[in-house]
């Protein structure tokens, strides 16, 4: 694409490029690279400096302008979370949010990427697309902005072994770079291990779920996990509370990792609603008036799909999640409620 100049000579144009980011894509395959982590709640991301990183290494590397970053990520009922309203105020930069499910995978998500990248090229508003991601279910947005004329250029984050990108997808695009270990690692910091459950009946049951940091092999799933929507059998004749049958009781209890989402996800819809001076009016915590611990332990329930009434320890999570959130937004220490 050119234009004349007055001489008849032809002058080129700048492209116009748009990055369009899984966030999905490059927060599982950085977090692996960088400390084996499969959950996201295992470490904490610089957003806003990544993006910005993205973007000064994508002028250096395509000569143009660029239009905007979209940022694809997700959220339960779509209500986004502290983190990510910080990012949708940011200059230059679109979030796009899917739906995240109970069992904590994105929805909607590729097909919002298909619809964003057609449209940009049918409508000539790039000439570039710089695709950060690895699902093979993006193959069809590649081809879309490719009829219409669109360069797309395919980045990754560099595989700890193996690869971590569909190989149709680094086949269609036009050009495909790895973005090196010492590229993510400045904005990724590892949260540091959840306490280890202090009663024998916890320790039988969800700590079992996870493998040992010697674990090779993927994690098994736990009793809670397989049975959780289930309601437990009613106790037998020779039920005496206290012995065995407690044990068991706690055994079938919910995950801890379950109910800790369920605490910061119930936290940042308080924050997000009720808004910060409401909030604030709450700390230092970790005691909450009972009117709000009640309302607390109801919206976990709903997320949870179960009771945590029987579960005492289960209730302590849900506080202490609860609390550690609103104390990460106000930057102040975390309490526990352990014990009150």
């Amino acid at each position: 694409m050119s234009i004349m100049t007055e001489n008849g000579s032809p002058l080129p144009l700048l492209s116009r490029y748009a990055i369009i980011v899984d966030v999905g894509y490059i927060y599982a395959s950085a977090g692996e690279l960088l400390f084996g982590a499969a959950s996201r709640r295992e470490y904490r991301v610089d957003a806003d400096k990544l993006i910005q990183s993205l973007t000064r290494h994508a002028d250096d590397l395509v000569r143009g302008e660029l239009l905007r970053v979209y940022w694809y990520d997700a959220a339960r009922d779509r209500v986004p979370t502290i983190d990510q309203r910080v990012i949708a105020q940011m200059p230059w930069v679109k979030l796009r949010l899917g739906n995240l499910n109970a069992r904590g995978q994105q929805k909607g998500v590729d097909a919002q990427i298909r619809a964003d990248m057609e449209a940009l090229a049918r409508h000539r508003a790039i000439t570039d697309a710089i695709l950060v991601a690895g699902d093979e279910d993006l193959v069809p947005a590649v081809e879309a902005a490719q009829a219409f004329g669109v360069r797309v250029h395919l980045w990754g984050i560099e595989p700890p072994y193996g690869t971590n990108q569909a190989e149709r997808l680094v086949w269609e695009s036009d050009t495909v770079e790895v973005l090196e270990r010492s590229f993510v690692e400045p904005f990724f910091t590892r949260q540091l291990a959840p306490e280890t459950p202090s009663t024998p009946a916890a320790r039988a049951g969800p700590a079992l779920a996870h493998p040992g940091p010697g674990a090779t092999g993927p994690a098994m799933p736990s009793p809670a996990q397989v049975f959780g929507d289930r309601h437990a059998p009613r106790p037998g004749p020779g039920y005496r509370p206290g012995y065995a049958g407690a044990a068991a009781a706690a055994r079938r209890g919910p995950e801890k990792e379950r109910v800790e989402e369920a605490g910061e996800h119930v936290a940042q819809k308080w924050i997000l609603t009720r808004g910060e001076d409401n909030i604030r009016d709450l700390l230092p915590g970790p005691i909450l008036p009972p009117v709000i611990d009640k309302e607390l332990l109801v919206d976990a329930e709903k997320e949870l799909g179960l009771s945590l009434r029987p579960y005492q320890e289960a209730r302590e999570w849900l506080r202490d999640a609860f609390w550690a959130r609103v104390h990460r937004q106000f930057g102040i220490g975390v309490g526990k409620s352990r014990g009150l």
